[in-house]
């Protein structure tokens, strides 16, 4: 089936394509900050500044809350821009739509940002926030009541969270939420999975991107083999929340998203996997009138409600 023409122009539209990622990362943020304001974000809705502190370090967060809200609910969010980009200005038309969307609290997390801040500075600083979200009652919800979701490398960062969580016994999340999620460290030629070949090149985010931001990200070799940087390489996948991933078809992660929910699922946990047809990575950063944005609302109401 042939990518539909009209998903592939809004997102290149809406998305900094230049492949050098190495020398154009902060183009990008101011590329990113720009396309945002064009984008603009919808009415009905307030939002909360907040700092959490963590050494001397302020992880600033931004908390959208619409107007027929369900103030018993979160969603925490990790934003997306392979761990180099991205933040509260160039995301908050992504969250305050999503928040209108599944009628409750999101809450966006603007951790740090490689190369200036390599890993693990971005999964510390997200646990760091989950932490005070889920055991210090930052917003007044319940922690069976939080759910974590990211897109992209917040997908990651997402599932790394879950992952410590579970390590460190402070806390569990109930629910994640796992959108086009990067799982694994190896997208050479010699990476496993089909999705890189099939949808390496000639697409919005090519094999080539993903390794030049991971080269930025990663501090040593070492952590290219740490399930913090790439949760599919965990040695025990039990004990984790109850889980969607939803994929994108024509996205070069695609494969790795869905092996990681199978691997999941083998360990004993609730897992739902979707796969969105004639998708390109990143197509959540579309305005809600496009189609495929407005199905996978449906998909994360469907999924939260079941509790």
């Amino acid at each position: 089936m042939a990518i539909n023409k009209l998903m592939r122009a809004a997102i290149n539209a809406i998305t900094a394509l230049e492949p050098n990622v190495k020398k154009s990362y902060k183009t990008e943020r101011r590329l990113e900050r720009l396309t945002a304001y064009l984008r603009g974000k919808p009415d009905d809705y307030k939002t909360l500044d907040k700092e959490i502190k963590s050494g001397s370090t302020s992880i600033p967060v931004r908390i959208f809350t619409p107007d027929n809200a369900n103030k018993s609910s979160l969603l925490l969010f990790f934003h997306g821009g392979g761990w180099v980009t991205g933040g509260i200005k160039n995301y908050s038309g992504v969250c305050s739509n999503l928040a209108k969307a599944v009628r409750c609290a999101v809450a966006l997390v603007d951790y740090r940002l490689a190369p200036e801040y390599k890993f693990p500075a971005a999964p510390e600083d997200c646990y760091r926030v989950a932490h005070e979200f889920f055991l210090n009652n930052i917003c007044s919800v319940h922690p069976d009541n939080i759910t974590l979701i990211g897109d992209s490398a917040g997908g990651n960062l997402a599932a790394a969270v879950s992952l410590m969580a579970r390590d460190r016994g402070e806390f569990l999340p109930k629910r994640q939420i796992l959108l086009y999620p990067s799982t694994y460290s190896d997208h050479s030629d010699a990476s496993p999975f089909l999705s890189i070949k099939e949808n390496g090149t000639g697409f919005l985010l090519t094999s080539k991107r993903i390794q030049n931001v991971i080269e930025l990200y990663r501090s040593s070799d070492e952590d290219l083999k740490n399930p913090y940087f790439a949760p599919l390489l965990a040695s025990d996948f039990t004990q984790q929340p109850r889980t969607l991933i939803i994929t994108a078809e024509y996205c070069p992660l695609r494969d790795e998203g869905e092996a990681y929910g199978k691997k999941l699922l083998a360990a004993g946990n609730e897992v739902e996997i979707v796969r969105m047809k004639d998708a390109l990575h990143a197509y959540f950063m579309l305005p809600p009138s496009f189609k495929l944005v407005r199905q996978t609302y449906d998909i994360i109401n469907d999924f939260l409600s079941k509790g």
